[in-house]
């Protein structure tokens, strides 16, 4: 099996997410167009691995510019990364990477458009191998937070198949299994795309780490069992005071996971938090199709015509979380001041 991105003979290929986990189907991307159509589409998706997606795009935009003099390559590189930057909305990891890319631009500025395409696909390519590093060492610090023999609950896709390396919040889980730890995993279903139960659960069969899958209306009912020792989930944004977005129904488990005294994480590359803005409140939150509601897997699952409300993330209060895992160690509160002390790391 491929990496779920990877670069190779300078086509950008992805496995299409959205056939999994019935079938494995690898796509090949030529042009940013396409890879801004992936993301949008959900082909590709998880925060980091849209920041790599969009950093390889902005390298094909970089191939595929036809002017050889800097004025008019930077006005195609330009028009590519405001493509690439309205695919989607909420996870500010594709707008760091395309900030990125448009640094390298500038600072290669001086040299001749054949090399900076050159030194374009390489700072893509270091961002990818950067976010496999920074996946170790957050599994690393995360795995530190759990007893032998823990129940963990999570919800959405934090794995391999969103980002370059091992995953966010499932990298802490598949550290603590390789550790021997015995952890047990209830993993939840994740509507209405369902990346709880058709990518988090193929990942934890693949990786045969016990597990078991539920409804997320489920959660409450078995978090009052006494069964789950903590809650670990990922994020598309993090804000200056530690609100978090992340996948719809995260916030719901935060608030249950208090309500029982269940320790909740977040866990997440610093490249995620956005100190740019105050609190979740200032987080534009996608929203999508209403077939994502209506239908499942292309049936109709509701009466046809009606209106639906389909938000992409929730965004979950500060108050709630335990601690902000990331590759420069566990934040705690307050996060106002220690999201910033950390970016000095």
């Amino acid at each position: 099996m491929l990496p779920t991105i990877a670069w190779k003979n300078n086509k950008v290929i992805m496995i299409d997410q959205r056939k999994l986990p019935a079938k494995e189907i690898y796509v090949t991307h030529t042009n940013y167009n396409q890879v801004a159509a992936s993301i949008k589409s959900l082909l590709v998706r998880g925060a980091p691995a849209i920041g790599v997606a969009a950093a390889m795009g902005a390298a094909l935009a970089g191939l595929g510019a036809k002017s050889k003099k800097w004025s008019g390559f930077i006005k195609e590189m330009k028009k590519a990364l405001a493509v690439l930057r309205a695919s989607r909305p909420t996870a500010v990891n594709l707008f760091w990477a395309c900030d990125r890319m448009e640094k390298a631009l500038f600072r290669y500025s001086f040299m001749p458009v054949a090399d900076i395409k050159k030194l374009l696909v390489k700072e893509a390519l270091l961002i990818e191998k950067e976010d496999i590093k920074t996946n170790a060492r957050m599994a690393e610090y995360g795995s530190k937070l759990f007893k032998r023999g823990s129940t963990i609950m999570t919800i959405c896709n934090t794995g391999a198949l969103a980002t370059a390396g091992i995953g966010t919040a499932f990298g802490v889980l598949h550290r603590l299994h390789k550790k021997g730890m015995k952890i047990n995993v209830i993993a939840c279903e994740t509507r209405p795309v369902l990346q709880g139960a058709r990518l988090t659960a193929w990942e934890l069969k693949k990786n045969k780490i016990p597990f078991r899958l539920i409804t997320d209306n489920m959660a409450g009912i078995i978090m009052s069992r006494g069964i789950v020792d903590g809650v670990i989930a990922g994020a598309d944004r993090i804000t200056a005071n530690g609100d978090t977005a992340n996948k719809i129904g995260t916030y719901q488990l935060a608030i249950l996971a208090r309500h029982f005294g269940i320790p909740f994480y977040i866990c997440a590359p610093y490249s995620t938090v956005d100190l740019k803005l105050k609190s979740g409140k200032q987080i534009p939150i996608e929203e999508r199709n209403p077939e994502e509601v209506t239908h499942i897997f292309g049936v109709p699952t509701a009466p046809k015509g009606i209106k639906v409300y389909n938000p992409a993330f929730d965004v979950t209060e500060n108050r709630l979380i335990a601690g902000i895992i990331t590759e420069k160690g566990v934040i705690r509160q307050p996060y106002s001041k220690n999201l910033r002390l950390h970016a000095r790391k």
